[in-house]
């Protein structure tokens, strides 16, 4: 009988790249494994499987000059990668381990090879039901097995981890080989950085020996258990559990902080330890991630960014235009004056324009701008206006001024302590506390939102107006979320209440970075006034992109499609809610919709939604941010999911245990600190 073990390895790990190469002591990990399981006494030949890939070359080239055989096959369909390679060696028999088990145990194969010839069976391992520490898992096969699982199983997960099929499909003989005590809560394999900090610590321990029995490393285990201590909170199988794109973002956070660049798509605010958190690609309203799943997203949709739907053709194609002709020069690009031109021209009390590439940053133009106009410092805000140290410096006096306007728990560290004094914010809807403030404060400037979860009541937006009128304050109207959204432009459109500036994003270049500040001449030329600059204002892909997009949704009326589709929306989840005698407050302008439920339980049934339409091929959560191509068709299948999840809900507001029907930790609400 020809008994050939094969390792599975490559450099492109998703949660620890190139750890097979990693030094251990000065020698690469593979190779540690390699020497250690060439002990074995009844393995004949053993060879490396590593896939058709560039980055894999160095491990190629360093298998081959320790001369054992290397091979390449496929990426993800590592079980064909596997049967090519028991074919081309003529194996009868196949001992399967993974490259990041460097502390697999010779006699413990080759005692595993005996049991497997001592029954009559196709596949016998350690792994079925584990009693030994994660890696020491040691799998024995027939090649006939294998051949007859690649002809009966297509499915990607039974043929990225090559065994699922054998183990699973009640169509082979399998035995699992136990250990007398269970020792599955140890941990000995590499897939995250603590994992190799503590094969490290073992190796070092028993260096230069690197032919240690297991035994040996269990008993150092329970000697010196801080020697293992670093990857004690890391389960078992995880890496198979999880998806790329959650294996990616515990990467991230360990050299980004917080994960990612915006508090809204980070994975704890949807699902902690199950959202895909990236993307391969997106289209229309259907999202790609990087295993290659295909989702809806009935959720933000890009933070609102994408009114058209993601990878609209026609914007796409101006924006590839743009690139080919050059996106940047020592000139300007000419499309900033056309777009300049279309935004006065569809707002007909401002004069001039500013652009730049983020909301954040139009927010602190718009302030700077108007600062310098009124002569005065002190500002009366409502709403969210993003992060810079202008808004944040609320908080200066108490951390909680702020939580109302969107984000609750938003810390200023860093913000200069003698910016305090500067902002007071106001409830929407509340003129008597403005009133007072500007008569309190020497106000120069109300920067707000038009609108966001409620509707202006007893001309509230009117009274704005006239008291800006009356004590020469600058109006400033922060659209970036709102616009495009009920009308052709701005919000203040629908409500006939003119601001002295506005600002514009988000949807205004369908997902390219585009923000606009849009203002009286009076007051716009005070940025002369003030040093107000940036190279990547000025290049050509964002205003190229907003002159198509807005000639797309003023050709369909874009603004009329996605108030429909959201009013439709959020009447379902009403009916929904009556339905099961669920109590909720739906909220937010009729295309940035949401509800919440009025429970203690709230954020987990939030969670339990995620977990649940997720499983089924959507994102989403408690809010959409609805776009042209969410069709009927979608939102017919959308309710038809969320139906028995508003029931199951039902059922825990009466008595079920809601924590026992989440596979993970309750999402975040708000802002937190993200370890």
């Amino acid at each position: 009988m020809n008994i050939i073990a094969i390792i599975q390895a490559r450099l492109g790990s998703t949660r620890l790249p190139n750890k097979v190469m990693k030094l251990i002591n000065g020698t690469p990990m593979i190779e540690l494994l390699l020497k250690r399981l060439s002990k074995s006494k009844l393995i004949n030949k053993i060879v490396v499987a590593t896939s058709h890939d560039n980055k894999n070359q160095e491990l190629v080239n360093y298998i081959q000059k320790l001369n054992f055989p290397c091979e390449l096959g496929s990426e993800d369909d590592v079980l064909d990668r596997y049967l090519k390679v028991a074919k081309k060696h003529q194996a009868d028999l196949i001992v399967r381990v993974t490259g990041d088990c460097p502390l697999i145990d010779p006699f413990l194969v080759d005692e595993i090879i005996i049991n497997f010839k001592s029954r009559n069976v196709d596949y016998l391992s350690n792994t079925l039901f584990p009693t030994y520490p994660d890696g020491l898992d040691i799998e024995v096969f027939t090649i006939t097995s294998l051949e007859e699982a690649s002809k009966k199983t297509q499915e990607k997960f039974n043929r990225e981890h090559v065994t699922p099929f054998i183990k699973n499909s009640n169509s082979f003989r399998v035995y699992n080989y136990e250990n007398e005590e269970n020792l599955s809560n140890l941990r000995w394999t590499v897939d995250e950085p603590e994992d190799f900090e503590v094969i490290s610590n073992v190796f070092e321990y028993f260096s230069p020996n690197i032919y240690f029995p297991w035994k040996e490393v269990l008993a150092l285990n329970k000697r010196k258990p801080l020697l293992f201590a670093a990857n004690s909170k890391i389960n078992r199988n995880e890496g198979s559990i999880v998806g790329k794109g959650q294996k990616l973002w515990k990467r991230a956070k360990r050299v980004i902080p917080g994960g990612n660049m915006l508090l809204s798509k980070r994975a704890e605010m949807f699902l902690p330890n199950y959202w895909p958190a990236y993307f391969s690609k997106a289209k229309g309203c259907n999202v790609w991630d990087l295993d290659g799943k295909k989702y809806i997203d009935m959720s933000i949709m890009g933070i609102g960014t994408n009114i058209l739907g993601y990878g609209h053709p026609e914007v796409d194609e101006k924006v590839h235009q743009a690139i080919k002709f050059g996106n940047m020069s020592t000139l300007n690009c000419p499309e900033e004056v056309e777009l300049a031109e279309k935004l006065v021209e569809m707002h007909q009390w401002a004069d001039s324009v500013r652009f730049a590439r983020s909301g954040g940053e139009a927010n602190a133009i718009a302030i700077r701008i108007a600062r310098a106009a009124s002569g005065r410092d002190n500002i009366a805000i409502c709403g969210y206006h993003g992060w810079h140290d202008w808004y944040l410096s609320a908080n200066l006096g108490d951390n909680k001024n702020l939580d109302g306007h969107l984000l609750p728990g938003l810390n200023p560290n860093g913000v200069p302590r003698n910016l305090r004094g500067t902002v007071f914010p106001f409830n929407y809807n509340n003129f008597d506390e403005l009133e007072n403030l500007v008569k309190q404060n020497d106000i120069g400037v109300i920067k707000m939102e038009v609108a966001r979860n409620t509707e202006p009541e007893n001309n509230f937006l009117q009274k704005v107006r006239q008291l800006c009128d009356n004590k020469n304050i600058v109006l400033a109207f922060d659209e970036c979320t709102s616009g495009f959204r009920e009308t052709f432009g701005g919000l203040h459109k629908k409500y006939n209440v003119e601001p002295d500036i506005a600002m514009f994003g988000k949807a205004l270049g369908n997902g390219y970075a585009i923000t606009a500040i849009v203002g009286k001449l009076e007051i716009m030329d005070a940025a002369q006034s003030s040093f107000i600059s940036s190279t990547f204002w000025t290049e050509r892909i964002g205003p190229t992109a907003a002159l198509k997009t807005l000639e797309v949704m003023e050709r369909e009326k874009s603004w009329q499609i996605i108030t429909n589709k959201g009013l439709e929306i959020r009447n379902r989840w009403e009916k929904l809610s009556k339905k099961y005698e669920l109590q909720i407050n739906t909220w937010g302008l009729p295309a940035l919709t949401g509800f919440t439920f009025k429970s203690k339980n709230a954020l987990a049934y939030k969670t339990l939604i995620s977990q649940e339409m997720l499983a089924k091929g959507f994102l989403a959560s408690n809010s959409v941010y609805v776009c042209t191509e969410h069709s009927q068709e979608v939102l017919d299948e959308y309710f038809e999911i969320l139906d028995p999840i508003f029931k199951v809900i039902k059922e825990c507001e009466i008595g079920r245990n809601i924590e026992g029907l989440l596979n993970g930790p309750v999402c975040h609400n708000g802002f937190k600190r993200f370890n």
